[in-house]
Formats: structure tokens, C-alpha cells, sequence
């Protein structure tokens, strides 16, 4: 069995982390960390727990952690990781980062985005960001993995197959994305109470967004070269999912746009044998109630030929293949196991 920890096992994401690991028929949660609740029962905290995890929340002692488990997952705000994070630490065990710490390759637009000191940048090289579809292989070998906020992974992989297949010109690319309220935590903010989201809209980080950079850095990636684009997130009145509704400018060849067929023969080259991705039929568009509870991620597209765009469209559950499905999937394949182990979540439809 694989041994894990949790530093942050009391936040939204932490606690997924545990529910799908209490499933995991490789693995098992024996350190819930949390600062916060330290001696209480886990279960008390989060009542879906009573009667299945018997546990109490220890302290975030993270060298005395490495030396009772395998592997060690950070669901902590920006900073956390890259304070603790050490050569003794690494060679003892592997870390899956849930923050931002490690997912930038340049430590000043890490700072200029996240307005914080990087307090490890030797090992930003060496981190691999954790984008599972597209850095399997590298993911593999890895000590250390930056695992992908929620926004970016859904934003990257809708049109990840395109970009990379020049089918798109990626300068052109405007993403707007929905978010449910638990994308921001479980922390008490003002902006997120009841009264203040319900029966409401609104967009925020206009232009100042900070998954702004990692998208472009990822993308750009798949270009070969730098890119600008415009992200623009929403906050809407649900628990949990991410919708990204993403246009772009075909690319022309020989004067004539690509075909739907050429469009979605690109998304099958790449997504096609990936049992968490599913592209969905001519004429049918994500919901998040369908992907809702689970590691899945949904694709759809319509060109429109009147205006020489694409409008493709993603969605996933933040919490599962934005936060901690996806970081199980990166424990599954650090650890050279199945990779959907723990992770066949049926999505929940109400």
C-alpha cells in the first residue's frame, strides 16, 4: 500500500484528496495534516467522514511526516510548499503541490502574479507540472509535481490538440470560464458568503487573473513559441465544476478553413485512448452536472464559418480533476500503477 499524507487535509481539496483515496484500493491516508484542527476528529470537521475515518487531525510536521509515508500532498495556499520543501525532503519522499509553487518555470512572473518571495526556486527546473494527458512521461520519473489548478487544466486541455496541431492561431485565443464558489477555498471571505454569490454573476481578476500566465506558459508549449491571451474568469452560484468557453481563429490552409472532421480528428489524436477525456458528439456541449463529482473532462466545439472561429468548450469537477482526481492520477502514475486507480468516479447528475 501506498502511504499518504495530507498537509491541508481540512481545506475543500484535501478533503477530496482523502475521499478518493479511502477508495484507492493501492492507498491509504495515515497523516490528516491541518494547522487549523489540530487533536479534533477528522470526522468532525467534515460529518461524510463519521464512522469511515476514525482519525485525528495532526500538525503539519512535514519531516516527521516523510518518515511514515510514500508520498506527501500539499493542498495549501501559495507560499507553504516552497518553504518546506528540501533536498533531505525529496529524497525521502515524493510531493504532489496543489499551490502554485512550482507550476511557473520563471520565478519573476511567479512573483509579479502570486506578489510573493519564491522561497525554493532550485527546484522550480526540476518540478513537472502535472498536466497527466500531456506530461505522462515525465510525470512518471518525478520527485516533485506541480499539479495544475483548476481553471488551467480545464482551459489547457480544451484546446491543447488544437494549438498543437497549428490548427488555431493561439494569439486569438479569448477563454471564459464559470467557476463554482469552492474554486476559492474554504476560507471565510466576504465575497463568497451566501447572500453575496446567490442569484448572481460576476467576473473577477479581469485581466489581472493570476492562472492567466500558467495557461499561456502551457499553451505556449504546445505552439513552440510565447503567448498573449485574454482569461477571464466568472463566479457563479454552484458548489463545484469549471465551464470554459474558449474562441480562437482558424487557421487557414490553402486559403480554406479546417473541417469539423479534421477539428475532431485532432482531438481524437491526442485524447482519444484517455479514459478521462470525452469528446463529445456534433451538436452536444458540456454540462457540469455531468461531470460533476468525478475525474472526467468534457470537450465540445462548433466552428463558425461566418466569422472564421471556433468556440470550444470544457468542462470539469474543480475539485476532482482540477484539484485532487488529478493529483491522485499523478500519485497513480509516480508510483507506476494503474493509472485510473481510485479515480472511476461515476459523475453525479443532481
Amino acid at each position: 500500500m501506498i502511504k499518504a499524507g495530507i498537509i491541508g487535509s481540512t481545506g475543500y481539496a484535501g478533503a477530496e484528496i482523502a475521499r478518493i483515496l479511502l477508495g484507492h484500493p493501492e492507498a491509504e491516508v495515515v497523516w490528516y495534516g491541518s494547522r487549523s484542527y489540530v487533536d479534533e476528529e477528522f470526522s468532525s470537521i467534515f460529518g461524510n467522514f463519521l464512522n469511515i475515518v476514525d482519525a485525528k487531525c495532526l500538525d503539519d510536521n512535514i519531516e516527521e511526516m516523510a518518515s511514515k509515508v510514500d508520498v506527501i500532498f500539499t493542498a495549501t495556499p501559495q507560499g507553504l510548499c516552497a518553504s518546506l520543501v528540501n533536498e533531505d525532503l525529496l529524497k525521502k519522499v515524493k510531493i504532489i503541490d496543489l499551490s502554485a509553487d512550482f507550476r511557473l518555470k520563471d520565478v519573476s512572473i511567479y512573483e509579479k502574479w502570486y506578489k510573493i518571495e519564491h522561497k525554493a526556486p532550485s527546484f522550480i527546473e526540476e518540478a513537472v507540472y502535472g498536466l497527466c494527458e500531456v506530461n505522462r512521461d515525465k510525470i512518471k520519473g518525478a520527485r516533485l509535481v506541480a499539479n495544475p489548478g483548476c481553471y488551467t487544466t480545464c482551459s489547457i486541455l480544451t484546446a491543447y490538440p488544437l494549438v498543437k496541431e497549428g490548427l488555431i492561431d493561439p494569439d486569438t485565443l479569448i477563454i471564459d470560464a464559470l467557476s463554482g464558489v469552492s474554486g476559492a477555498g474554504r476560507g471565510a471571505k466576504v465575497a463568497n458568503l451566501y447572500c453575496e454569490v446567490n442569484e448572481s454573476c460576476k467576473p473577477y481578476g479581469v485581466a489581472t487573473h493570476r492562472h492567466t500566465p500558467e495557461i499561456e506558459e502551457q499553451l505556449g508549449y504546445a505552439a513552440g513559441k510565447e503567448l498573449t491571451l485574454n482569461f477571464t474568469p466568472h463566479l457563479v452560484p454552484m458548489n463545484r465544476g469549471i465551464l470554459a468557453t474558449e474562441y480562437a481563429t482558424l487557421t487557414k490552409k490553402n486559403g480554406v478553413l479546417p473541417t469539423a472532421q479534421e477539428i475532431r480528428a485532432a482531438y481524437e489524436k491526442y485524447y482519444g485512448k484517455e479514459l478521462f477525456i470525452r469528446i463529445l458528439g456534433d451538436g452536444v456541449y458540456p454540462e457540469t452536472r455531468w461531470v460533476q463529482g468525478s475525474n472526467f473532462v468534457d470537450i465540445g466545439f462548433k466552428i463558425d464559418e461566418r466569422t472564421g472561429r471556433i468556440i470550444m468548450m470544457g468542462t470539469i469537477d474543480n475539485l476532482v480533476k482540477g484539484a485532487a482526481g488529478q493529483a491522485v492520477q499523478n500519485m497513480n502514475i509516480m508510483f507506476g500503477i494503474d493509472e485510473t486507480s481510485g479515480l472511476k468516479l461515476v459523475p453525479k447528475s443532481l
